[in-house]
């Protein structure tokens, strides 16, 4: 049995898959490895193909048309044997000895009949350039090393927010959400991480620090420029998030806070970057995903608008511009993305 499916998203990444893919050859006989070649036009095939040949009980090489990141997600998803499945993108890596701790403590909760719907760690982002590592760690948020539930958590700060590189998530609840990402589109991940968190029931938080984010390249999908040019990408996924759940009748009273917190970040983010860019176009925009979510969920509009950043999302003052694009820039300091 395998209790851990790996995919890796793989385009024209010949340079540097090898180190994603290395991190993930520990405890093989317990993980699965899928590499997606997603239409790549360089050795990345021919590199996945023959890690495949040498570890054909632990890795899968699958090859697909071009459809994005999204797809190749749902590629590997679909592919997936494991009992829980994660996403490494082909220039990151995991800790190696984190990574023995998620499966020592996986296979824990399921001999002990106590499986999980979400496990969470910790992530690195590492930015050579600098010679600078970030840690973003939940434990003012969240009980650790043990098994719990919504009720439980404490609070959850703007920069904590779940991200794909943190979640771990049970391979069969995301299939039960009917997960499937855009194709073609940048920023899937935050819709990764969002939809399926209505199912989820019992949490795991292990505080080791597992997958290293490696920011620094130019083409770099979460460089502030290359997000300005892929502006509607991000606005896409904005809008799919605001579609995917009706966040206002969740049950859980944390559940439902946190979900109105996750997604006014992200609108946030939309809503910087199109002020920071400050065409009549892109202005235009921003108003036009405000009123998005107003027509769409006029609850779930009010809760953003009531939070603490969504109270200067929608100013059109100088003020309010210089509020918003202050705190990202602040939060970019601090944290270290770009």
């Amino acid at each position: 049995m395998k209790y851990l499916s790996i995919a890796i998203p793989c385009y024209n990444s010949q340079d540097y898959m090898a180190k994603a893919i290395e991190s993930c050859l520990i405890l093989k006989d317990d993980v699965e490895v899928i590499i997606v070649d997603d239409g790549s036009k360089d050795e990345t095939a021919c590199i996945g193909d023959e890690y495949a040949a040498r570890y054909p009980e632990t890795i899968k090489c699958v090859h697909q048309e071009n459809g994005g990141h999204g797809q190749a997600v749902n590629t590997g998803l679909k592919n997936a044997t494991g009992l829980y499945f994660k996403v490494l993108d082909s220039d990151d890596w995991f800790d190696q000895s984190a990574l023995v701790k998620v499966l020592e403590t996986i296979k824990m909760l399921h001999e002990q009949d106590e499986d999980i719907d979400m496990l969470i760690a910790n992530y690195v982002y590492e930015k050579p350039s600098e010679n600078k590592s970030s840690v973003i760690k939940y434990t003012n948020a969240l009980p650790q090393n043990r098994r719990f539930r919504w009720y439980d958590v404490k609070r959850f700060y703007p920069q904590q927010n779940l991200l794909m590189h943190s979640v771990i998530y049970r391979t069969q609840l995301l299939r039960n959400c009917n997960l499937e990402l855009p194709k073609h589109t940048f920023y899937v991940d935050n819709l990764f991480v969002y939809q399926p968190l209505p199912y989820v029931t019992t949490l795991y938080y292990l505080n080791v620090d597992l997958y290293r984010y490696y920011i620094g390249r130019e083409d770099q999908s979460v460089n502030e420029k290359v997000m300005i040019s892929r502006i509607d990408q991000q606005i896409k996924v904005n809008k799919m998030m605001v579609d995917c759940c009706d966040v206002m009748n969740l049950k859980s009273r944390k559940l439902r806070n946190y979900m109105v917190k996750y997604l006014t970040m992200i609108t946030t983010v939309s809503t910087v970057l199109l002020v920071k860019s400050g065409t009549p176009e892109h202005l235009q925009k921003k108003e036009e995903l405000w009123e998005y979510l107003r027509k769409q969920n006029p609850e779930l509009y009010k809760a953003v608008k009531h939070t603490l950043l969504g109270s200067f999302m929608e100013m059109d003052s100088l003020v309010g511009k210089k509020v918003l694009t202050t705190g990202y820039a602040i939060s970019r300091k601090l944290f270290g993305f770009n």
